[in-house]
């Protein structure tokens, strides 16, 4: 079956699977193979791939609207793509952004020469800046202040000769936005979040519907060994599955609580761009964030983000964070029942307030 076929909900069911024969298994097996007996195009897993991992690029590559390359982890994908940039290129990144990725932008400063700037993830000046730079990387929602790009603005500008245009979707997933059929050149995915879902692997993705790039990132990942783990393929795949039922509760669960929030007399201040799964919100000072975080019950005091566990934490606690503010906790919610969540929350916000008193 066809992507276009379908609706985005049933491609995550249908997509990717074996063919219907008598007798052979409805999902994907797991194959513990690295090398293949001659007379095939596949002969070594870290160059021809598995089943496990073609399986999983055909779901999030029709998701998308272009094909997949599946890699070990989110920084793996997101090196992979930045790697491509010449010495002295110029790179326009977001400022509120995965450390992660802003690592391997200050790496290329200090040995590549690259001239690198950073914007604000609503700032007016990504469309001036994409007739210079050679490559333009947006994360929207940005992590974790959750601002939103204009990325049809964007995407759509006039570029100069060769730059891309690289969006990290993890946030919004490809049930919420499509950032290749606005027009960017590479849309990334940390898959160890919400696509897999269930905190229980690391792997990322990056995607593309432009054939020179696709197999731009297929050779850098074999020529590096970037290569994701067959148990890891499995578990992306199974998880993905679900992506739109735990979407859907997730969400609508998020905005309740933003708007809950807002009301709530300890919370200074929320942040919720109107769709997704995270909420940020910010109360007093890094040590009421603190206690806040110490003491919920059901939800987890816990990094990462998009598992079907409601998790929270205070941001600015970790390196390379100073600009967000010190009392930032970013919730990103899970399946459980909404009115647990408030109770759990309502009840460490209190907590917090009361030791501040």
């Amino acid at each position: 079956m066809r992507r276009e076929e379908v609706s985005a909900e049933t491609w995550l069911v249908v997509g990717g699977r074996p063919a219907a024969t008598p007798g052979e298994p409805l999902n994907v097996p797991l194959v513990a193979a690295s090398t293949y007996t001659h007379g095939s195009e596949r002969l070594y897993t870290r160059d021809d791939s598995t089943v496990g991992w073609e399986a999983f690029e055909a779901v999030l590559g029709g998701l998308e609207g272009g094909q997949a390359v599946a890699f070990s982890s989110g920084m793996a994908a997101c090196a992979a793509v930045l790697n491509q940039l010449p010495t002295a290129a110029s790179l326009v990144l977001c400022d509120d952004c995965y450390q992660g990725v802003a690592g391997i932008a200050a790496e290329g400063e200090r040995t590549r020469a690259w001239r690198v700037e950073r914007l604000p993830v609503a700032d007016d000046r990504w469309v001036e800046r994409a007739a210079s730079a050679d490559m333009l990387w947006l994360e929207s929602p940005s992590n974790p202040l959750l601002e939103v790009a204009d990325l049809a603005r964007v995407c759509g500008a006039v570029r100069r000769p060769g730059a891309r245009v690289v969006v990290d979707n993890t946030f919004a997933t490809p049930l919420l936005q499509q950032p290749l059929h606005l027009g960017a050149d590479v849309v990334v995915h940390s898959a160890t979040k919400l696509i897999g879902g269930h905190s229980d692997l690391l792997m990322g993705a990056a995607v593309t519907a432009n054939g020179d790039e696709l197999q731009r990132l297929r050779d850098a990942r074999g020529l590096f060994g970037a290569t994701p783990g067959m148990l890891e393929c499995f578990l992306a795949l199974r998880g993905v599955r679900t992506l739109a039922v735990r979407l859907h509760h997730a969400q609508a669960s998020a905005e309740e609580l933003a708007a809950r929030l807002a009301d709530h007399a300890t919370v200074d201040r929320v942040r919720y761009p109107g769709f997704g799964t995270i909420v940020s919100f910010e109360i007093g000072n890094a040590g009421s964030a603190d206690r806040a975080c110490e003491s919920v019950r059901l939800i987890r005091h816990a990094t990462s983000l998009g598992g079907v566990e409601t998790s929270m934490e205070r941001r600015s606690a970790l390196p390379g964070q100073e600009h967000i503010p010190a009392g930032l906790i970013r919730l990103s919610v899970g399946c459980e029942s909404l009115e647990d969540i408030w109770t759990d929350l309502t009840a460490a916000l209190e907590a917090a307030s009361e030791e501040t008193e």
